[in-house]
């Protein structure tokens, strides 16, 4: 970070990225359809940010400061999966022990360049004004209000109804763990494969694995969930003593549950890269299948720990895994 930055408290100016786009909203878009605010043109961005040695991860001793560090740091590989995508933020002001919550409406202090989408609720019979991530500097101000994790739609503004992709979360009931969420990751896999689809894998940045099925084709969100469910209900199925398709608690012990529930216009999802509120700066990271591969046979679940240095380097080194995921075409199987 500059000088600046690293001050307890400060502002400092960020030039906006060159290919950040500023789409134009509908006065008459349909409640079933998301609208884009235009972000107002400037020449500079100022992010006053403030308690930059706040510590907020206790046991790590890491620091507002650094959480801002790391994401002004990944944004080139990150801010691609976030582009266009309205962004739930789960915000942690007294960090990862203390009390935190969800915010879907982006808040109203926000600077006047942050670019906002609107999508209709049901639920509330009003639009919700998301935040919309287009840079460097609206990362910035969001890691400055403590906002660790970030959550996206499956899908990308205006178009709330199509997902760009299909997910499942592999999470593992104690006392299975990560290398049981791998086991039914690359079986998974194996079946998508026959069904001429190619997927991809990060880990959560805890104890699950989420395996990703990019589509950008059209396709709707009553589709892909009915898909994903429908995979879930074959792996329980067939694999009774691994898998399981309902949060059902009392059932889920020593069994990976597919969560396939999140394909839904309506829910968000981790975003690769976005870190974890837990004991540690952990972040949620692409992974290839060979080292998922390579993991099971040595049973070192601790190679699956990603933070935020580890993740630097990895992108550094590999590039982003997940790269592929914004524009690889396929179509569900009939």
């Amino acid at each position: 970070m500059s000088a600046t930055q690293r001050k307890a408290s400060g502002r400092a100016r960020l030039l906006p990225s060159r290919g950040s786009r500023a789409g134009r909203g509908s006065a008459g878009a349909s409640p079933s359809r998301g609208t884009k605010s235009k972000t107002p043109a400037a020449d500079d961005k100022e992010v006053q940010f403030s308690n930059l040695d706040k510590v907020l991860y206790p046991e790590a001793g890491f620091t507002k400061g650094q959480v801002i560090d790391y994401y002004l740091r990944i944004a080139p590989a990150l801010l691609p999966h976030l582009s266009g995508r309205p962004l739930t933020l789960k915000r942690y002001p007294n960090g990862v022990d203390q009390m935190f919550f969800y915010e879907k409406r982006c808040p109203v202090h926000r600077p006047a360049w942050v670019s906002t989408g609107k999508v209709w609720s049901e639920g509330n019979n009003d639009y919700i004004n998301y935040c919309v991530v287009e840079d460097k500097p609206t990362l910035a101000w969001l890691a400055n209000i403590a906002c660790l994790e970030m959550h996206t739609l499956l899908s990308r503004l205006p178009d709330t109804n199509s997902p760009t992709s299909m997910v499942f979360d592999l999470d593992p009931g104690p006392p299975a763990d990560i290398l049981d969420s791998i086991r039914v990751g690359l079986k998974m896999r194996d079946v998508l494969a026959k069904l001429g689809l190619k997927s991809f894998a990060k880990t959560s940045g805890s104890k699950g694995l989420h395996l990703w099925v990019p589509l950008n084709t059209p396709v709707t969100f009553e589709r892909t969930k009915q898909f994903a469910h429908a995979m879930a209900l074959m792996f329980e199925r067939e694999h009774p003593k691994e898998a399981l398709s309902v949060m059902k608690r009392d059932l889920r012990k020593g069994k990976v549950f597919i969560d396939w529930s999140q394909n839904d216009e309506h829910k968000t999802t981790a975003c690769v890269y976005t870190m974890r509120a837990r004991s540690q700066p952990t972040v949620s990271c692409p992974v290839t299948w060979e080292e998922l591969e390579q993991t099971l046979q040595k049973r070192a679940p601790n190679q699956l720990t990603f933070k935020t240095d580890d993740v630097l380097a990895r992108v550094k080194e590999k590039g982003d895994l997940f790269a592929p995921v914004l524009k690889l075409k396929q179509k569900l199987p009939d």
